[in-house]
């Protein structure tokens, strides 16, 4: 395969071959990341002075940098209590399936909201363009100039939040160079997402060409710590009798990119970067490639393209949904009732819906939108049962789910750090190209569509 070239899905057939772990590394993975979770938990966010405001490192982050930390044992002091490298391979293999109960999570969302959508106007439904193709516009002909490969597909199709993760993770698997890409667009959104974006906005703001009200709608990224960040900023700048309505449009804004951006992403956006690489590749990428060192495939751990077994599937649901019920426990003080334990059951519920539907049409449709489609149709207003069901999935915090699942990826991560040095200091950049052309894409157009509040 040239290097212009994209790889086909990674996801199996129905009919593949199920990849089966090894118990002891099994146990490794789930008591380490049971550890993780209520240590971080329990740490809690922590707020670092920033200019004006301050920039909140929420629990998620410390859960991917222990699992991290603790994979990076297994490699330079191999043990008994250590994780090797065939069970990072076996973590980044749970990562995948246990990414859609935050799809489920996120679609049951969907479905309530769907009359705020409706009622949020077209001028914030186009702007989303600007956030699911700014990323690829601004980031990825950077990213082949620097000489980074099919990486480039991973790191610049959008911000690589959760969602983005979970798309990756099912159309070429986490250890292929667009899953190393993703991951590497996350870690560095993760720990200076945040604080790029305040720096930017607050600097586009400074500039005065902007309403800032388009520059409300640009923060929401799909990410609650940088639309906050990003958010706060803008306000910082403005008379204190119009930080209620940039609130208001950067809430409107990013209630829309968390919710329907899986569609954009998944029709839209990475299509979109696999037909501009290919086009791209050719004219930047090999004018880069005497400049600048490639991931050697000596590198790259490579997967076998098999996938857990639906019975293992249903064990790290149940696993990571009593870990989550623990966490919001920990970190929101939501109690672990009766009710919220059946509000999980309907999570993991819904997850295996989606998957078996995926199953069913052979593949054809990513799991990510089955699982969304029937969570939001649980929730829709008028479907049987719609209040019940957000009712009693309601007290479980979607961070409180995402805080095991990057435990997870933390503990994936290890393996590639030989191929994430070699993208070094190049994937940083990129990835602040990409984050700022998903602020500044949604800004212009916003700012043409977009008027004063009355």
């Amino acid at each position: 395969m040239s290097a212009g070239s994209v790889s086909p899905t990674a996801t199996p057939t129905p009919a593949a071959a199920r990849f089966v772990p090894k118990r002891p590394d099994m146990l490794r993975i789930l008591l380490a990341t049971t550890f993780i979770v209520i240590a971080a938990e329990a740490i809690g966010p922590v707020t670092v002075p920033i200019g004006p405001g301050g920039v909140t490192l929420q629990p998620l982050v410390w859960a991917l940098i222990a699992g991290a930390l603790y994979g990076v044992c297994g490699l330079v002091s191999p043990g008994n209590m250590t994780l090797s490298v065939q069970a990072q391979v076996t973590a980044a293999k749970l990562l995948q399936p246990v990414l859609l109960l935050f799809i489920t999570r996120l679609g049951l969302l969907v479905g309530g909201s769907i009359p705020k959508v409706l009622q949020a106007g077209w001028a914030l439904v186009f702007q989303e363009f600007g956030h699911f193709l700014g990323t690829m516009v601004f980031g990825l002909p950077l990213a082949l100039l620097l000489g980074i490969k099919r990486e480039a597909i991973g790191a610049t199709f959008s911000i690589g939040r959760e969602p983005s993760l979970a798309i990756i993770g099912e159309r070429f698997g986490m250890n292929s160079p667009e899953g190393r890409g993703v991951l590497a667009e996350y870690l560095t959104g993760a720990i200076f997402g945040a604080i790029f974006i305040a720096l930017f906005a607050g600097l586009l703001t400074d500039t005065g060409w902007f309403s800032p009200y388009a520059l409300a709608m640009g923060s929401g990224v799909g990410s609650g710590s940088m639309m906050a960040a990003a958010s706060g900023a803008i306000v910082a700048r403005m008379p204190p009798s119009m930080a209620d309505d940039i609130a208001v449009f950067a809430a409107a804004s990013n209630l829309i990119t968390t919710t329907i951006g899986t569609y954009f992403t998944v029709l839209i956006s990475l299509p979109c970067t696999i037909w501009a690489y290919r086009v791209l590749e050719p004219l930047l990428g090999r004018r880069a490639a005497r400049r600048t060192s490639k991931v050697r495939d000596a590198d790259v751990v490579h997967d076998d393209g098999r996938q857990l077994s639906f019975l293992w599937v249903l064990v790290c649901w149940i696993f990571i949904g009593c870990l989550a019920l623990i966490g919001n426990r920990i970190g929101h003080g939501a109690a672990v009732t009766a009710s919220t334990m059946l509000g999980m059951a309907i999570i993991v519920a819904i997850s295996a819906a989606g998957l078996g539907l995926y199953r069913l049409a052979g593949g054809r449709i990513p799991a990510v939108l089955w699982c969304s489609i029937v969570a939001m149709l649980v929730t829709m207003p008028g479907s049987p049962g719609a209040a019940t069901v957000a009712a009693m999935t309601a007290p479980i915090n979607f961070l409180s789910l995402v805080t095991p699942i990057l435990a997870l990826a933390g503990l994936s991560v290890a393996k590639d750090i030989p191929a994430f040095r070699r993208l070094g200091w190049r994937i940083v950049i990129v990835s602040f190209c990409a984050n700022a052309g998903t602020f500044l894409g949604a800004t212009l157009i916003a700012q043409l569509l977009m008027h004063k509040p009355a």
